[in-house]
């Protein structure tokens, strides 16, 4: 069984137990250890697969978060040449990785 859920503007196929990044979401909470995916596209169950129009009804994908932290920094760096025009920025892009415990449909 799995699915397809869609989180941070990007999909993603999901099966029980599996650990994947994910964009970082706020929260409220800072005890919160589980979060909720109810933006569900489509379920593949016992080889039956259900479309969502746009989300399948009544279907949740339950996650525990195992960790938030920022990616790896990425150097922007814009020159032009002859021009004295140098311009150095750095980006850290924050992530969750989550596990994936049930998918519920």
């Amino acid at each position: 069984m799995y699915a397809i859920i869609k989180t941070g503007g990007k999909q993603y196929r999901v099966q029980e137990n599996d650990v994947i990044e994910i964009e970082k979401i706020n929260f409220k909470e800072d005890d919160v250890k589980e979060i909720t995916f109810t933006d569900v596209l489509a379920v593949n169950k016992d080889g039956e697969m259900t479309i969502g129009t746009p989300i399948v009804a009544n279907a949740v994908v339950k996650a525990e978060i195992l960790l938030v932290a920022k990616g790896p920094k990425i150097i922007i760096f814009k020159y032009k040449a002859k021009k004295d025009y140098r311009k150095k920025q750095g980006h850290r892009q924050p992530f969750m990785k989550v596990k994936i415990t049930s998918i519920e449909a």
